[in-house]
């Protein structure tokens, strides 16, 4: 009976944890990520669960290879949040914990956030997402993501106070918060974080934000893949908008207004107007960009602040021109959608043969076993990247 007791308190104390892991060909990072994950100090049962949707087996070959502790859900609709859906639906844990594989855990996250969620009653917690470069162009993606002039006011990018916000990126729930909110919308191939915790915040829940909990994220590698992430990220923050129109925010319209009025410019020239009204604004937005990234650069001592004025250009340009192309017909909801996290659905799309081979050979045990962890070395990204 004492026993008892004593085990239902520890469980109440440090529930369980899922922490779930979305990936797609990221067999380069995934390592890091799990490495940070296993390494946690959480004094209370952890499993981790990578659902993967890779065009080739590298992935899964990798994780199970290497953390045969960590089990591989398929991912056949491939993007994110069909992923973390079914992946939640298997999960054991109290606590649903979202990490990305591109993304690595600080030490004691688990622990407090778990803390969080328990003395505050919030309905998620997160904290500051942390762009780290390794390369010359990734180092200026991460300055671009951490400064005001790339991030807008977003208190995940730039940190703050403790307290209560609109969004964040990833996230730590309990699990019954996920099944009540359904889980995030299938049907978003981006943005299903944001409108995740709006319609937490329609149910009266908070977001809460702690800036010690620190999830370190590689930005994209080339211009043009960045270019890409942030046409995705406004495109579908257009049709998120749409969804729920009272979730917009002034910030959101700004970049579109400034595209807006650079061509507006643009146009003023082609007509022969005077050359200083013509000029006006895309001398004051370069004249930002390059004063910008000058201070930055010399605030951080990085030379890679030489091709912020790019980045950020790069940036605006992609996410305005995102948010301004029509988004495409949505259909509505479906179990496989809304729902997925809750009712089960995973989308009517038939596995590819790589999947249904990487399902029958990569599942692993649901627990995670800190004796079979892999150790870092002195080239992971997260051990040897300047700050």
């Amino acid at each position: 009976m004492l026993l008892t007791g004593y085990l239902c308190c520890m469980k109440s104390v440090h529930p369980s944890i899922s922490v779930v892991i979305p990936a797609r060909n990221e067999e380069a990072s995934i390592g890091d990520a799990l490495d940070s994950v296993l390494s946690q100090d959480y004094p209370g049962s952890v499993e981790v669960i990578v659902a993967d949707g890779s065009d080739t087996p590298a992935t899964s070959k990798v994780v199970a290879e290497q953390y045969p502790s960590v089990r591989i859900l398929p991912n056949p609709q491939r993007f994110l949040a069909p992923g973390v859906n079914a992946a939640c639906k298997v999960a054991t844990g109290d606590v649903i914990v979202r990490c990305d594989a591109r993304t690595t855990l600080s030490p004691g996250y688990l622990r407090r956030a778990v803390e969080i969620l328990q003395r505050t009653d919030a309905g998620i917690v997160g904290g500051r997402q942390r762009p780290v470069g390794v390369t010359f162009f990734e180092r200026a993606a991460a300055m671009g993501m951490s400064t005001p002039l790339g991030a807008g006011g977003a208190r995940y990018r730039l940190g703050g106070a403790e307290g209560p916000v609109e969004t964040f990126i990833l996230g730590v729930l309990w699990r019954k918060t996920w099944d009540a909110a359904r889980g995030y919308d299938a049907s978003l191939p981006c943005a299903e974080d944001y409108e995740l915790n709006w319609r937490l915040r329609q149910q009266g829940k908070t977001i809460w934000f702690d800036p010690a909990l620190v999830a370190t994220y590689r930005p994209r590698p080339t211009l043009r893949k960045l270019a890409r992430q942030y046409y995705r990220y406004g495109r579908w923050k257009r049709v998120v908008l749409r969804m729920h129109p009272r979730a917009a925010l002034p910030r959101h319209f700004a970049v579109p207004l400034l595209l807006l009025g650079l061509a507006g410019s643009a146009l003023l020239a082609g007509t022969g107007a005077p050359a200083l009204a013509a000029a006006a604004l895309p001398v004051v937005y370069v004249s930002s960009l390059i004063a910008g990234s000058l201070v930055v650069g010399l605030r951080r001592g990085d030379s890679a602040a030489l091709a912020l004025p790019l980045v950020l250009a790069t940036m605006h340009f992609s996410w305005g021109a995102g948010f301004l192309t029509p988004g495409p017909a949505r259909r509505p909801p479906t179990e496989s959608d809304v729902g997925a996290g809750a009712l089960g659905g995973t989308g009517k799309k038939k596995p590819t043969a790589q999947l249904r081979c990487m399902a029958a050979s990569t599942s692993g045990s649901r627990t995670a076993d800190p004796s079979r962890r892999r150790s870092p070395t002195i080239d992971d990204p997260t051990t040897n990247v300047p700050t």
